[in-house]
């Protein structure tokens, strides 16, 4: 099968599919991949080319890096959102799209550093006012 009618994207899609709880949908015109509410890769095409986005945080400065380097295949957002564009000719790397993957995944299953320590602070916050409604009584 000639490298242009491969999709560089099945292999993202059938990993994507594979963690646990993920439920698959769109939003405009891209699949879309959820964990709970949360959604963690959104794919598809894009002029021409694909696209993948990835929420990161702990992949930030390396995507960065690549932004500054090739900014025609990577974007990295104001926010945590990371998009790389690519083609059958030139996919993505995959060791890079598996890493930015599971990164994604974890911060969006909330296992990721800001979604623990949210929760530890929720979890005092619940501790404190339930300490505070017994004193009262």
């Amino acid at each position: 099968m000639a490298a242009q009618s491969k999709d560089p994207t099945a292999p993202i899609r059938a990993k994507a599919s594979s963690y646990p709880g993920v439920d698959q949908g769109t939003s405009c015109t891209q699949s879309s991949y959820k964990v709970g509410k949360q959604a963690f890769l959104y794919i598809g095409m894009q002029g021409g080319r694909h696209k993948a986005m990835f929420k990161l945080e702990q992949s930030r400065a390396q995507a960065e890096k690549l932004a500054k380097a090739r900014p025609a295949d990577f974007q990295a957002g104001s926010t945590s959102w990371v998009t790389a564009r690519f083609s059958a000719d030139e996919p993505m790397p995959r060791k890079l799209w598996e890493a930015w993957l599971a990164e994604s995944y974890a911060l969006s299953a909330g296992a990721g550093p800001k979604q623990k320590a949210a929760k530890k602070k929720s979890a005092k916050k619940k501790a404190a006012k339930k300490k505070a409604v017994k004193r009262k009584r």
